[in-house]
């Protein structure tokens, strides 16, 4: 049986008047979870935001999409998340990435180490925060990281840790998200630090198969179920449309890729209700893509999504 498909809406900066009413429409359209990014552009900061967020509804999960591991130490990410779970009743999915925008670094005033280094940050993080949730007291001696005897994030049920969703698009971090992680982000890999004319190009088809066999492959190793791990994709453009030949034209225009290519990626959705539809389900058979975010803050496009795309899928 193929997992069940869910829906999510990213948001970055609502308005302070409406945000309420936002969140509360998202849940009610039947969307799974509301995400938020983290990065010092002018956004609303996530953690603030997630649990006001948490506050005011009463199903829809809340996460982020991703935090920069090198933005808080370990210990503030495990206390920050154990809370968030509990004050959401259990709905809280941790996401966590080894941050990949090189102005957010620069304009902070952070080192801007090499992939290796901040994936291997990465990896002494997560091993921090789960011990964090799950034991009285955490102590660890990394490369990177030196934590002693540190107490508990807080006390959450035995089975009640918040999911984690790593994101990532090149081997070494796909492959550790698949030993750590309960949800994968298929992203492109920024190799320059930046969104490119070339990002998207990093993730068609043939490219998103080999990033989905670097993430079974971490899991396998590590004796997992490489099919117990929901995969997750961020659309950056979705256009509802009869006619997508002209959105197609001008985004194969700005990427290099073909108008066919970018029927096919991931994070363009364009085409009727039943072209996406039956895109998304033959995208699932094919990648094991199954839980896929769109962009928030055009309530318009929100709406119709979730007439024409949610509800067909998720019912």
């Amino acid at each position: 049986m193929p997992r069940p498909f869910r829906f999510g809406v990213q948001l970055q900066q609502p308005t302070p008047d409406g945000w309420i009413e936002e969140v509360r429409r998202i849940e009610a359209l039947g969307y799974s979870t509301i995400f938020w990014p983290d990065h010092f552009t002018t956004q609303w900061d996530p953690t603030t935001a997630l649990g006001a967020v948490a506050a005011v509804t009463q199903s829809v999960n809340v996460g982020t999409l991703v935090y920069d591991v090198d933005y808080r130490h370990p210990v503030i990410h495990a206390k920050a998340a154990a809370t968030l779970q509990l004050l959401s009743g259990g709905r809280h999915e941790f996401g966590l990435g080894a941050g990949w925008m090189r102005t957010d670094y620069e304009q902070a005033g952070l080192p801007y180490d090499r992939p290796g280094v901040r994936i291997e940050r990465l990896d002494e993080a997560l091993q921090i925060v789960r011990s964090m949730w799950t034991r009285e007291s955490t102590s660890f001696e990394g490369r990177h990281y030196r934590v002693r005897e540190i107490a508990q994030a807080a006390l959450l049920p035995p089975d009640g840790c918040p999911k984690i969703l790593i994101g990532g698009g090149g081997p070494r971090i796909l492959r550790l998200a698949g030993r750590h992680a309960d949800i994968v982000g298929i992203n492109a890999t920024m190799v320059e630090g930046r969104v490119t004319p070339e990002t998207a190009a990093d993730l068609a088809l043939e490219r998103v198969l080999q990033k989905v066999g670097w993430v079974r492959e971490g899991a396998e190793r590590a004796g997992r179920d490489p099919d117990a791990i929901e995969l997750n994709a961020l659309v950056f453009v979705v256009a509802i449309t009869d006619d997508p030949s002209g959105i197609r034209g001008l985004l194969a225009q700005s990427t290099g890729m073909t108008a066919e290519q970018v029927a096919g990626c991931p994070i363009f959705l364009t085409g009727s209700g039943a072209e996406i539809r039956d895109r998304l389900r033959k995208q699932r058979e094919t990648t094991g893509i199954s839980y896929v975010v769109i962009q928030g803050g055009d309530a318009e496009r929100v709406e119709r999504f979730a007439e024409e795309i949610v509800a067909p899928l998720s019912g």
